[in-house]
């Protein structure tokens, strides 16, 4: 029989050849480095064997799937130590996460303490290098299996009475599960246990409180060491601990999920909107302003309610049902209704800075990154069906521009209909069609991520990448043929007739908020001049240098740079410190020298010493520093 590969070669192989046989036929360092299979888009066990001609790519753990298979593997095998240690521990769900796998537990709690022990274990495991046995059973006979464990009875129970069951086994530990798994433990050459929390089996708060345990894996050791440096590197950046440092933003009880912004951060937070709202006025938006609180009958038509209800707060009116808005989108279009359009008036591009509101639980609110109240830097595009490709392709430029200025690479995905969407399947193929047709000609790298488009149309989304290689997903571009059908959006054509626009969802930031703790992160609170609220520190040496200070001060405040005066009684060393520690850009320096000769000695937060300068050249080159965005 014929396997065809990725690059399009063939080879003959015999009936019933599995992807192992088929990895040491390449080469034996791909066989190594195989964890699966994935067989005519169904990833399998590398055992499986293959019975008709196949389109074959084998995985390994650069393969996103073949990093899931090779974690979900790690997953058992923590399942199979807790058990060897707690016997009384019943084992429920042990899904990847994004940040590696976890395992839920019925059991005694256990602390942090506990997890070397549970380590230990696992690498006996692992040193055993004990096959993953896939073995397939009716219902029933699984429901005898596992009747001692009433979480996996339950699952089993939920399953089509005619379904059939697969089972894994490792030594001693059987575990009801899907699979595919890699080949045996001793796979898996690197691993870490990093918390323990609690979580709701099924995640619902009237059931019983689980133990969960979250852990990493590798397949080298090299690769768990880079990893763990930049948890390390992370842990310094965190947004939270550098804005309470900088007196940025706080968090309270009194709101949670909803950050307050301190002076210094309202001045990131207005500048961020200012500097994409001038850029959205080069480009010819118009910029709304909508109410936060709008009626029931609004989100029924837009979809909302039916497709994003568990989302949204709610409140009562003159005794009817309204809403807070999650989204922008549908004050937008009211707009747009407010008057007749001809085709000579498209595109609209209309532009809000709109504060939206989403209920989170309570366990996943993260400091800026997951909030309850954002504001976002929202924009509706109206236009006819012929312009989608040159407006998607001017939103693809600005959105490169904005993520330029902040030294951001990217990545692009193509996120295609979910399961949960409305509207008609023709209306998503020309879509989806549209979306991949601009990014073919723009000649973007870009994948497709399935099933991940928003209920009323595909997008492009695109994935940061800060400065060190951790990825963000902000800007979206999506395209939505039926909004316009919900509310009867039109405008008049050339041929005098009615027509329906199409329209273009777009942000850039994203939430403000979100991205000010991404950018906090990205520079660890060493912002660049132009956005930082504190750009300046003059540090008089003697009070008798004070007067002299604030002179400066003047100068520099009305060339429209923000400055401060340390006048505390303490040694000049130890102010210049602090102002490194605060990241102010600039530390002015001022003595009797400075004074007589009406200059000021200028260093960076880097400790770098620039020396002596007059004030106003100084002036200058800070503002053609912030001009160019630097």
């Amino acid at each position: 029989m014929k396997i065809k590969f990725p690059d399009g070669s063939e080879k003959d192989f015999s009936q019933g050849v599995n992807g192992l046989e088929i990895a040491q036929s390449i080469s034996e360092g791909l066989a190594r480095a195989a964890v699966a299979v994935n067989v005519n888009g169904n990833v399998q066990d590398l055992t499986t064997p293959i019975e008709h001609d196949s389109d074959v790519q084998i995985l390994t753990f650069k393969d996103e799937e073949g990093i899931e298979v090779f974690r979900h593997s790690s997953a058992h095998i923590l399942a199979a130590a807790v058990i060897k240690l707690y016997p009384e521990a019943k084992p429920t769900i042990g899904p990847t996460v994004e940040e590696g796998f976890y395992y839920d537990f019925d059991m005694p709690p256990i602390t942090p303490e506990d997890l070397p022990k549970i380590e230990e274990e696992m690498k006996k495991i692992i040193k055993e290098k004990l096959p993953f046995e896939r073995k397939e059973v009716s219902k029933e006979e699984a429901e005898v299996m596992f009747q001692d464990n009433p979480y996996k009875a339950q699952l089993i129970q939920e399953l089509p009475d005619d379904e059939t069951v697969s089972i894994y086994t490792m030594g001693n530990f059987s575990d009801l599960c899907r699979g595919p798994h890699v080949i045996n433990t001793g796979k898996v050459k690197a691993m870490k246990l990093m918390k323990v929390a609690g979580a709701y089996w099924k995640g619902d708060a009237d059931n019983t409180q689980l133990q969960r345990i979250y852990g990493i894996s590798y397949p080298d050791k090299k690769e768990l060491k880079q990893y763990l440096n930049l948890l390390e590197e992370a842990a310094k950046r965190d947004h939270r601990k550098i804005g309470k440092e900088m007196d940025l933003y706080s968090f309270h009880e009194e709101a949670p999920g909803m950050p307050f912004f301190h002076a210094k951060g309202s001045f990131i937070w207005n500048t961020l909107h200012e500097f994409v709202k001038e850029l959205m006025i080069q480009r010819n938006y118009e910029i709304n302003k909508t109410p936060i609180i709008l009626n029931k009958e609004l989100w029924l038509q837009s979809g909302h309610w039916d497709h994003y209800q568990e989302n949204m707060y709610f409140t009562k009116v003159d005794k009817q049902d309204y809403a807070v808005k999650p989204m922008n989108c549908p004050g937008n279009i009211l707009v747009y209704k407010t008057k007749a359009h001809s085709y000579r008036d498209l595109p609209i591009r209309a532009g809000e800075f709109g504060l939206v509101h989403r209920h989170e639980l309570s366990g996943v609110l993260s400091g800026l990154f997951r909030v309850r109240a954002f504001t976002q830097d929202d924009a509706h595009v109206f236009c006819t069906e012929d312009q989608i490709k040159d407006e998607i392709k001017d939103l693809i430029n600005f959105i490169d521009e904005v993520y330029t200025v902040f030294g951001f690479e990217y990545d692009i995905e193509l996120s295609t209909k979910p399961e949960k969407a409305m509207g008609n399947e023709e209306l998503w193929e020309l879509a989806e069609t549209k979306l991949k047709e601009v990014l073919d000609e723009t000649k973007k790298d870009y994948k497709i991520n399935e099933g991940d488009g928003a209920f009323y149309g595909p997008k492009i989304d695109f994935h940061l990448k800060d400065a060190i290689g951790r990825t963000w997903q902000c800007g979206t571009i999506q395209l939505d043929f039926q909004m316009p059908e919900k509310f009867d959006l039109t405008y008049e054509g050339s041929d005098s007739n009615k027509h329906r626009p199409v329209m273009l969802h777009r942000v850039i930031v994203g939430s403000l908020e979100r991205f000010i703790g991404i950018l906090v992160e990205h520079y660890a609170g060493k912002f660049p001049l132009w956005i930082n609220p504190e750009q300046v520190r003059i540090l008089p040496i003697a009070d008798r240098h004070v007067k002299y200070s604030e002179e400066v001060k003047k100068e520099l405040t009305n060339a429209g740079l923000r400055v401060t005066i340390d006048e505390r009684a303490m040694t000049t060393s130890k102010k210049v410190r602090e102002a490194e520690l605060a990241h102010v850009n600039y530390i002015l320096v001022i003595g009797d020298k400075e004074e007589e000769n009406k200059t000021v000695n200028v260093r960076t937060r880097d400790n770098e010493v620039k020396g002596e300068s007059e004030v106003a050249d100084f002036a200058s080159q800070l503002i053609e520093e912030v001009i160019s965005k630097k």
